[in-house]
């Protein structure tokens, strides 16, 4: 039979509901005459514009040619979807599994509630019952074995037959006489109409392994629904579960204190929920309304997830962070909203079959000092862009986004890293303030190098200057380091299309006699020890 395996399908069409929807979002009656204009185009009418000869795909000036009054209102899809959902909610109220295939139009099975009111007439009248009183007037109903057929009844119903019934086995041939344009593929049903065939039933009507052959997986699903033979299933939507929290200071709250003690309550509900539904927040929206009008926004990242007191933590750090030292707001609050941006189910973050491992333990003993000392206290790092050693690298605050400050996947001609010039291994200890220092070739004369990359003198020693940094020993100053072995200069210029922050600089690398290897950098005649390889 042309209807086994097929889903006796429902469809709910809203005959010009991107008109409804943008009438009711301006204050205006669809009764008017309206155009929703997308792209250019006339994507839907009112009934009294189409009264006046307007049409869809018209441009707006032949729109408004046509009928001088004509109010034209720009298609937001945001604002279509937003007012059909209530549509959807009631319709769901008295019967489930509804699916939305796209603002304006919903399916369901049949099945279910033909059975509970009596057959499939009487359910669908009272679905349409069901909209006028929910002030959704003039609603259409179409019945047939599968979406596609049961979508083209609904299309083909009137204002006085609202409701259009396509017998069990019966989708095949009222498709027959209708167009090919409905299969809404305009390269296809171009080639088809070049063709000749102008009709769903002439497109049936040839071999299904010819046109899976010639059209491609594309062209064989339409194929399919032009034949009525369309199983796709009818699968009701899942509201998703509200999660978001909020909270209201009445009067407003001028401490951030009293507010991160206030806010441990919504803190507790939303981990709560999450823990009933098997979910733990990966990445948190807080937002904090202030007296002044503004909204604070931040998006937070947890290595792990969030606990409660990590909620608190996040909204005490984020309002210290947009306050003074004392604790004091700029501000006083009036509204915190917590909205979890990303949730996962708990077993993608479970602890292993023995306990939680030395990363567990780490993350726990690092949170913790991080609660303690603020959150810019604990960092870790990234490895971005950048030329040097020292700017490729990004310190961020310990459950933050890891994006470094440069973007490592862009070219970086004259890198230290990455240059084709540049021999391996990199550095292992790189000095987070340059140590200022001197080379002196055999003769004792200081290093320099030309423009084009020409030595003075071959460096025969060196010494570091009194003000050392980190990882160099006080020893080390003043004291004359001969050099064994050196490689270099790799010449080096950077923003040369800015002479107000152009860089020139060369490199090098030496080895003294206690086998320690250095990286130094010559910036025109200062010479700076950068790194060590250890």
């Amino acid at each position: 039979m042309a209807g086994r395996g097929l889903t006796r399908t429902m469809v709910i069409w809203v005959p010009d509901w991107p008109v409804t929807a943008a009438a009711v979002a301006t204050g205006r009656s669809p009764d008017e005459p309206i155009v929703v204009l997308e792209k250019g185009k006339v994507l839907a009418t009112s009934a009294a514009a189409r009264a006046e000869g307007v049409r869809r795909g018209q441009r707006a000036r032949d729109a408004q040619s046509r009928c001088p009054e004509l109010v034209v209102l720009k298609y937001d899809p945001v604002i279509d979807a937003r007012a059909f959902d209530p549509v959807i909610a009631c319709l769901e109220a008295i019967t489930p599994g509804v699916q939305v295939i796209r603002p304006g139009m919903c399916a369901l099975k049949a099945r279910g509630p033909a059975r509970f009111y009596g057959g499939e007439q009487a359910a669908a009248e009272k679905l349409l019952d069901r909209l006028e009183t929910f002030d959704v007037p003039g609603s259409r109903v179409g019945i047939a074995d599968g979406p596609f057929a049961a979508e083209q009844a609904a299309r083909t119903s009137s204002a006085r037959t609202r409701v259009q019934v396509v017998p069990p086995g019966g989708s095949p041939e009222f498709l027959a006489p209708l167009s090919v344009d409905l299969l809404e593929q305009p390269e296809l049903t171009d080639l088809l109409r070049r063709l000749g065939l102008r009709s769903l039933g002439a497109f049936a009507q040839l071999s299904g392994t010819e046109v899976l052959t010639r059209f491609g997986p594309g062209g064989a699903f339409a194929h399919r629904l032009a034949g009525g033979s369309d199983d796709r299933p009818v699968t009701g939507r899942e509201v998703p579960p509200e999660l978001i929290r909020a909270l209201d200071f009445e009067p407003s709250v001028d401490r951030v204190d009293q507010v991160a003690f206030a806010v441990r309550v919504i803190a507790d509900e939303l981990i709560a929920r999450l823990t009933e539904l098997g979910l733990v927040c990966t990445t948190l929206r807080i937002e904090v309304g202030t007296e002044s009008g503004r909204i604070h926004e931040r998006e937070w990242l947890h290595p792990r997830w969030f606990t409660a007191a990590d909620v608190v933590d996040r909204v005490r750090w984020q309002l210290q962070g947009s306050g003074t030292a004392t604790s004091e707001l700029t501000s006083s609050v009036v509204r915190i909203r917590l909205v979890p941006d990303q949730v996962d189910p708990v077993g993608a973050h479970v602890d292993g079959l023995w306990g939680g491992g030395a990363d567990e333990r780490i993350h726990r003993a690092l949170s913790r000092v991080q609660s303690m000392l603020g959150h810019g206290a604990v960092v870790s790092v990234v490895i971005g862009g950048g030329r040097g050693f020292a700017e490729r690298q990004t310190l961020i605050p310990w459950g933050d986004p890891p994006v470094p400050a440069r973007s490592p996947d862009q070219p970086w001609p004259g890198a230290i890293t990455g240059a084709k010039q540049w021999p391996t291994p990199a550095p292992t200890t790189i000095f987070p303030e340059p140590i200022p220092a001197k080379v002196f070739a055999a003769d004792g004369a200081q290093v320099s190098v030309s423009a084009r990359g020409e030595l003075s003198g071959a460096p025969a020693a060196f010494s570091l200057l009194p003000a050392s940094g980190p990882g160099v020993q006080v020893a080390d100053s003043n004291k004359i380091h001969p050099i064994t072995a050196w490689a270099g200069p790799w010449l080096s210029t950077e923003r040369w299309w800015d002479p107000s922050t152009e860089t020139r600089q060369a490199r090098f690398q030496f080895q003294t006699a206690d086998t320690r290897a250095w990286l130094f950098t010559l910036h025109q005649t200062t010479w700076q020890a950068q790194a060590t390889y250890d």
